[in-house]
Parts: C-alpha cells; sequence; structure tokens
C-alpha cells in the first residue's frame, strides 16, 4: 500500500492508542501452566479499526480483556500494555477502574449474558456513571441513558430505558452494549464478537453502527472476530493470531490478497461464499422431477401456527399460511431473520410446537391436531441438531451417556454392550476418537460439541434431520469441517433434512433448494442457485446485499449497493 493510499491515521503522527509490547498470559491450573498468549505486540491508531483473528483458543480474547485487566486470577501476566502513558499491567483494581470507561471499553461478545436481566437498562447504564461519579443523580442517569440509547439508533428511547434486556432483540442488546461502552467517553473500544449469531441484516446495522462511531468519534476500535466476512467490512488493518501468537499483520486488503501465512490463507479459503460450492448446482430438470414425484417426508399447505395469548393479549401468529415440501434424501434449506418462524417450524415438524391451522404432514401422519401417543413412534425417525450443543447436553452426562439416551428410549431392549458399540460407531462416523466417550461436554471444543450433536441425532438412522443454526458460533475453519462432514453424512445415511439458518452461504452450500422466510410468511422458495442468484422478493434481496464477503473492494461495492437496497420501499 503507498503512502499516499494509506489511511488518515496511519499518517496523522499522533501516538497510538494503544501499544502492546510482549504480552504473555499463563493460566496457572493444577494439572499444567496454559501458554495462553506469548509475545504479542501491537499497536492500535487513533481512529483505527484493528481485527484480532484466529480459531478459538488462538489467544484473541484474552489478549482483549488483558487489555481492561478483566483476566481471572489464575492467569500470570507479564509484558507492557500502554494505553496513552499508563501501563496497566500490574495495576490494583481502583487503578484499573480509572481507566476502564474513560479510557477503555469493552463490548462483550454475548450481550444477552452481559447484560443483567433483574435491572432496567437505565439502571446498568448508572453502573458505570457511578463507578466514576458517586454523586451523580437518578434523574442524570437516566437522562445520559436516553441520549445514548438515541445515539445508537433504538427508538423511544425514554420508555425503553425502563425496560429489561429481555424485552429487547438480540441486535438491540448489541446495541445497549456498545451504548455503555461509548458513554464514559472511552477512546478505545474492545468489541469481542459483536456480531456472533446475529441476522445478516442486523449484522449489518450493527457493523454500520461502529463504523459511525469511529468517524464521528475518532474511536478506535480493537474488533475481535472469527468472520472473515466482518473483517473485509469493517477493518483497516488485521492481526492473524495462532496458537497464542501473531502470525501476520498487515493492511485488510493487501492481507486478503496476498496473505503470507498458511494459515491465514486456510481461514480465507474456509470462508463459505455464495456459488463457490452450490448444492444446487447439479440439480437437473430429471432431479427435480425426482423430487416433485417422490412421496415427501415433511408436507406443509397453509400452515400455521399460533402462540396463545395469555391475560387479554391477543394470540401471536408465528407462521402465516406457509406451503412447502421436503423430498427424501433432499436438503431443504429455510432462511430469514431471528423471529420469521424458523425454529417455529422445525419445532413443529418435531411435534414440539401444536398446528393452529392448515396442514403439516410428516411421513404422512397429520400433524394438526395429533395426539402426543399417536406422535410417538415416528419419533425415532426426527433427528434434531440443536443451535447450541453447549445448553443442549445434560453437563452430568457424559458423552457416551448423552450419544446412547435416544438408543435407551427408543429401543429399550438393546444391551447396554450394543448401546456401547452403537456409540462408538457413531463417534467414528463424526471423526471423534472413541476415548471421548468418556468425556464430559464441557471438556469438548465448540466444534467437537457439534460432532457430539450430530452423532447423537443420527444415532437412530433418522430418515429426517432437523439441524437449527448448527454452525453460527463456529469458527470458519471448524465450521467449514463441520459442514464437510454433514455433507459426507448425508450422503452416507441418505436422510432428509430441513437446514435452519440465517447464513445464505452455508444453506447454499448444502441445500438443493431454499425458502425465505419473512414475518412468518415464505415469501420465495426455489432451487437454490436461482433463489440467490435471481431473487424475486425484495427481502431476499435485502438478505443477500447484507450479507459480508471477504473480499474488501468487492465488499464496499457491496456496502453500497446494501445502501441503495435499504432505501427502497421496506418488505411487505
Amino acid at each position: 500500500m503507498s503512502e499516499s493510499t494509506l489511511p488518515a491515521f496511519a499518517t496523522s503522527g499522533e501516538p497510538d492508542r494503544l501499544r502492546i509490547e510482549e504480552l504473555a498470559v499463563t493460566f496457572v491450573t493444577d494439572v499444567a501452566d496454559v501458554h495462553a498468549v506469548k509475545g504479542v505486540s501491537l499497536g492500535v491508531a487513533p481512529g483505527e479499526i484493528l481485527a484480532l483473528v484466529g480459531e478459538s483458543g488462538s489467544g484473541k480474547t484474552v489478549t482483549g480483556r488483558s487489555v481492561l485487566g478483566l483476566l481471572p486470577e489464575t492467569a500470570a501476566t507479564t509484558g507492557a500494555i500502554w494505553i496513552g502513558d499508563r501501563n496497566v499491567v500490574g495495576l490494583s483494581g481502583a487503578q484499573l477502574r480509572e481507566v476502564r470507561g474513560q479510557d477503555v471499553s469493552m463490548i462483550f461478545q454475548e450481550p444477552s449474558s452481559a447484560l443483567n436481566p433483574v435491572f432496567p437498562i437505565w439502571w446498568q447504564f448508572g453502573e458505570g456513571l457511578r463507578a466514576h461519579d458517586p454523586k451523580v443523580t437518578r434523574r442524570q442517569i437516566k437522562q445520559r441513558a436516553v441520549a445514548a440509547l438515541a445515539k445508537v439508533g433504538i427508538p423511544d428511547a425514554e420508555r425503553r430505558i425502563t425496560q429489561y434486556p429481555h424485552q429487547f432483540s438480540g441486535g438491540q442488546k448489541q446495541r445497549i452494549m456498545i451504548a455503555m461502552a461509548l458513554e464514559m467517553g472511552a477512546r478505545l473500544i474492545v468489541a469481542d464478537e459483536p456480531t456472533t449469531a446475529l441476522d445478516v441484516t442486523v449484522q449489518a446495522e450493527i457493523l454500520q453502527l461502529l463504523r459511525d462511531v469511529r468517524d464521528a468519534y475518532g474511536t478506535s476500535i480493537i474488533l475481535i472476530t472469527h468472520n472473515m466476512g466482518v473483517v473485509a467490512d469493517l477493518a483497516d488493518s488485521v492481526a492473524v493470531m495462532y496458537r497464542g501468537q501473531i502470525i501476520e499483520r498487515n493492511w485488510v486488503a493487501d492481507l486478503f490478497s496476498h496473505p503470507q501465512e498458511a494459515y491465514t490463507r486456510q481461514l480465507l479459503d474456509a470462508v463459505p461464499r455464495i456459488g463457490r460450492a452450490s448444492a444446487s448446482a447439479g440439480v437437473t430438470d430429471q432431479s427435480r422431477a425426482a423430487f416433485a414425484a417422490a412421496e415427501p417426508v415433511v408436507e406443509a399447505s397453509g400452515l400455521v401456527i399460533e402462540y396463545p395469548g395469555r391475560l387479554g393479549v391477543l394470540p401471536f401468529r408465528a407462521v402465516r399460511g406457509v406451503d412447502f415440501r421436503i423430498a427424501p434424501g433432499e436438503v431443504y434449506g429455510l432462511v430469514g431473520e431471528s423471529g420469521s418462524g424458523k425454529t417455529t417450524i422445525g419445532r413443529a415438524i418435531a411435534g414440539l410446537e401444536p398446528v393452529s391451522g392448515g396442514s403439516l404432514k410428516v411421513f404422512g401422519h397429520e400433524m394438526r391436531g395429533t395426539r402426543e401417543r399417536d406422535f410417538r413412534p415416528l419419533r425415532s425417525r426426527i433427528g434434531f441438531v440443536f443451535q447450541d450443543p453447549a445448553t443442549s447436553f445434560n453437563p452430568q452426562l457424559t458423552i457416551e451417556d448423552a450419544i446412547g439416551e435416544p438408543l435407551a428410549i427408543h429401543r429399550p431392549t438393546m444391551s447396554a454392550p450394543d448401546r456401547g458399540a452403537a456409540v462408538r460407531r457413531m463417534l467414528e462416523a463424526v471423526e471423534l476418537p472413541a476415548a471421548y466417550a468418556g468425556r464430559f461436554p464441557h471438556e469438548l471444543s465448540g466444534g467437537q460439541r457439534q460432532r457430539v450433536s450430530l452423532a447423537r441425532s443420527l444415532v437412530l438412522g433418522p430418515d429426517l434431520l432437523i439441524a437449527d443454526e448448527p454452525t453460527s458460533a463456529l469458527d470458519v475453519s471448524v465450521q467449514a469441517t463441520v459442514l464437510e462432514l454433514f455433507t459426507q453424512l448425508q450422503a452416507e445415511f441418505g436422510f432428509a433434512c430441513l437446514f435452519i439458518s440465517h447464513d445464505l452461504a452455508v444453506v447454499d452450500m448444502l441445500a438443493q433448494r431454499i425458502g425465505v422466510l419473512y414475518r412468518g410468511e415464505l415469501v420465495e422458495q426455489g432451487i437454490g442457485s436461482e433463489i440467490l442468484g435471481s431473487p424475486q422478493d425484495p427481502y431476499t434481496k435485502r438478505l443477500l446485499a447484507s450479507l459480508p464477503v471477504p473480499d474488501p473492494a468487492e465488499q464496499a461495492e457491496r456496502r453500497a449497493e446494501l445502501a441503495r437496497v435499504l432505501a427502497e420501499p421496506a418488505p411487505r
């Protein structure tokens, strides 16, 4: 990159907002010391957005939390972290509180767990304000909270500051976290996975908000992420971490066009892109006719699903007159934002939500008005991969018990040795060592837990698999491995699948046909390459325009396209 094309902050001559010198972090455990960060050195200039990328366990979050002194007592830290002219390594709790908020703030990875569920939003704003000014009044806190929420685009802020976290969507909670980080006037923000598991449209809004914050206030941002599309969209420079070390640092355009390290190339190659490996590319007229002629595994006609109202509140219609069918051996992708009805449909197919209207047939069995005892024999033919394996496993069960539980329920006459053998076969099928059978869920990584979730869903040899956002929180390289494994298993076992996701590129990779849901209505469906290659509905166009791609130049063009699409009339 020539001097004339460097970002303004790179030639401003101002001192770095953050300088890290030979940072090393070691966690002391009963078994052995864990060297999480090893000799990391980097700087962040005023107004710079630095992306810190790498797989889980590479040291990204530990480095980010070190800046604010938020590591546990078991962490031993050496080196120096300079924020302005102050080295924060070794500061006391009281001294760190002077730095936090005013000099540096953090946007935590999961706002649902970072916000306290029992206090209203204004009170949580007040925590930070009171820490720096004990005399601040309740009225002043509320005034500042209203102004902060309005600044990040949350409407009706005066009323909403009195609400609780559960009354906000995921994107709104992320905006609240950003507002809290800005309220104290911090010149440096550490944003830890700020868009993980968000819909692409909400993700685009959050990225634009961070960009606006940088432009309006000259804020420096450390963006910790595994999403290379987000990096291409937002970052000025990139530092790649691997096993606790920075192995590559460059301007974003140069890193994407000429990555120097094999690991960096691996990260970029693992990012799914629409059209690159489309499952629908080989769908012929003959295979379309075969799908249409086959007796469907799932068939919905005018499907309506309502949640009953309480205390005078009207029922909420989550799914409105949906028609679709899934043929044997077909992967049908269902995409849309949170709240569009995707998971509700999946749960209804599994018999976990009642059907309110229309028709839903599963293996020819009508689900509307069905009784549990009538549907129970069909449950063994349905596997379910949940969105978050960390919360879908019983933490007190070993991996062997978790995978074997469906066998114990549906095949009670199977002997314990036979059940154990079946579990080991499934571990082998998902490419995990048999020795993992004796481990507990917390002893596995996110990717390993997702493999176990796949093994559990397939242990009964189901004819239908419902996969609900199974890769949304995985690193790109782990996600690529899981998706490749999914493709292999689907070819081997031949099950039909409803694949629920908000990631269009992932769905394009797996699904022959795609349905697009918006506010409970199926606005568009068809062969994947046709839906994603030539969308007809305004909402589908908005989804595609919101999806970041791992190419800075192309992403800049897409940002302009997104602005044009968002300027058009909103979808119905």
